[in-house]
């Protein structure tokens, strides 16, 4: 029962919702689970990257660098550092549990394992992030019109 509830919240995750039922279950069955109490902090700004983690139940604060971001409150279900699934990164904040909270962590070489052994999901991936990284682009220029850059 846990599994398929795993399954169904992976699945309102985009890009967990590009792959694959298969892939996605080799996921959900592999990843390493972690109970955390509130307060426990999951990684620090400015950490190596080797993965994301995936929110099951509570709530938990991201907190970003600089002196105007603001702290962002994180429900299930969410992803927190998906681009670390795909490429060596850092943290770009902190993330702490503000109650008792259940994730995944699936690491960058579990993702890119997963990936390999079904070829069609890394297919369906790559087209996802390809589609985000050009919103990204396009929001990027945007602002620097903007900005008048």
């Amino acid at each position: 029962m846990k599994i398929e509830q795993d399954l169904a919240d992976f699945a309102r995750i985009p890009l967990l919702a590009a792959l694959d039922y298969e892939a996605r279950r080799a996921l959900a069955v592999t990843a390493k689970s972690f109970m955390l109490r509130n307060g426990d902090v999951v990684f620090r700004a400015g950490e190596a990257s080797d993965g994301g983690y995936m929110l099951l139940n509570g709530s938990l604060e991201f907190q970003p660098v600089g002196l105007s971001a603001r702290a962002q409150i994180i429900v299930p279900p969410a992803l927190i550092g998906e681009l670390a699934l795909i490429t060596d990164t850092t943290r770009p904040g902190s993330l702490t549990a503000r109650a008792p909270s259940t994730v995944l962590f699936i690491s960058r070489q579990l993702f890119q394992s997963v990936l390999k052994e079904h070829p069609r999901s890394a297919r369906k991936a790559r087209a996802w992030i390809e589609s985000r990284l050009l919103d990204y682009s396009k929001a990027l220029s945007e602002t620097g019109q903007k900005l008048g850059s």
